[in-house]
């Protein structure tokens, strides 16, 4: 009979189940020293067997669980499943090594049993479906279950990392506005002094901070992008009038090239401003006190560029290839999240651009948004890409 069969060749069909593991190459896996794992499973499987050749055989259902997978986590191959399903996830197995693990001992049976010319009735076979059906159902379930928890787990703590950089820049700069607008209250001092140019940059911080995290959730949850027809020009103009305030706070003299009054962008004007505007605060963080920083616009044919150059002293080698990575930040300047180039590239993306830095050595790099180019309708015209 079958449990006499597995109890007589219980160490040859482990020994068979190893060997068929190393062969697929899977992690290393001692069955002997598992807790929960394939000798368990035999153990259980024999015991089923010899239920039910009890006079109450039904008896067995509390060993291997009900066929269909009903309620297979209240009965003993339900539970020692899910402790194993648990340990080769911690060693490393993928959910279809956790699958052949069993069907390797359900293999090794029907070879061993075929050697050994060893007969056994439809309803042995019956049972030793029933058992191993629910044993991979209870061991992927809690594969899947710890792999889902790890996921969430890797989720929060990616989104708390984040929180903190959020409110730990935010509390630095609510401080130094606090502390500079305290002392213009108490010392009457001019707003337009050194003091007041604390409480500006202070200020511009903070709505720089809020605008990027605004510009990040949107990006993050996959929100549909508002794409229309909008003057190339009349969106420098509006960059131009925010960066200005920024550059001045930063000591800086901002340049920006005339635009055809022609030109139009198709896209998600929310996004671009924002990719736009973090490269400029980029700029403006890393280039030298008192230098310069150039807002270019360039056309071909079929292509509009948007340059941001400015005069930081060249790049370190390695560092073009990294810098759109989220949270690196410069080697010189730690100050902010190190999200701003990483939430630019995201907004040039989502409008079917690209954005790349060229390393200008000795000078400083340039940032260039490569867009499609399109044309303002004539007046009177509707566009039918705004319609």
């Amino acid at each position: 009979m079958m449990h006499d069969f597995l109890a007589a060749h219980r160490g040859n069909l482990i020994e068979r189940c190893r060997s068929k593991v190393a062969e697929r190459d899977s992690p290393e896996a001692s069955f002997e020293e598992t807790e929960h794992g394939i000798p368990l499973f035999l153990d259980q499987l024999i015991k089923t067997l010899l239920v039910e050749q009890t006079a109450n055989p039904e008896q067995s259902r509390a060993v291997s669980g009900s066929t269909g997978g009903v309620k297979t986590t209240r009965s003993e191959i339900g539970g020692g499943a899910i402790r194993h399903g648990r340990e080769l996830f911690c060693r490393g197995f993928t959910v279809e090594q956790v699958v052949h693990c069993y069907g390797d001992l359900c293999q090794a049976i029907t070879d061993l049993a075929f050697e050994l010319d060893e007969p056994f009735s439809i309803d042995e076979f019956r049972t030793l479906n029933r058992c191993l059906d629910n044993a991979i159902a209870g061991a992927v379930s809690a594969f899947t279950h710890q792999h889902e928890a790890l996921a969430a787990q890797d989720e929060d703590k990616t989104f708390n990392r984040r929180l903190g950089f959020f409110a730990h820049e935010l509390r630095n700069l609510v401080n130094s506005a606090t502390l500079a607008f305290l002392a213009i209250k108490e010392g009457n001092l001019s707003v337009t002094g050194a003091t007041g140019a604390v409480l500006d940059r202070s200020l511009v911080g903070m709505r720089i901070l809020i605008d990027r995290s605004l510009t990040e959730v949107r990006l993050s949850q996959g929100m549909p992008s508002l794409v229309r027809l909008f003057s190339l020009g009349d969106f420098i103009a509006e960059v131009r009038q925010s960066a200005s305030l920024e550059a001045k706070a930063r000591h800086c003299v901002l340049r920006v090239s005339a635009v055809d009054p022609t030109l139009a962008i198709d896209g998600d004007r929310d996004l671009l401003l924002s990719a736009v505007s973090n490269l400029l605060q980029n700029a403006f963080k890393f280039t030298q006190y008192g230098s310069e920083v150039r807002l270019n616009t360039r056309v071909t044919e079929d292509r509009i560029f948007i340059d941001v150059e400015d005069h930081c002293g060249g790049l370190p080698p390695g560092d073009a290839e990294k810098m759109f990575h989220p949270f690196v930040q410069g080697d010189a300047h730690r100050t902010g999240l190190g999200l701003g180039l990483a939430i630019a590239q995201s907004s040039v993306d989502a409008n079917r651009g690209t954005l790349s830095v060229r390393d200008v050595p000795g000078v400083g790099c340039v940032f260039t948004i490569e867009l499609p180019r399109h044309g303002m309708p004539a007046p009177g015209v509707s566009s039918p890409l705004a319609a």
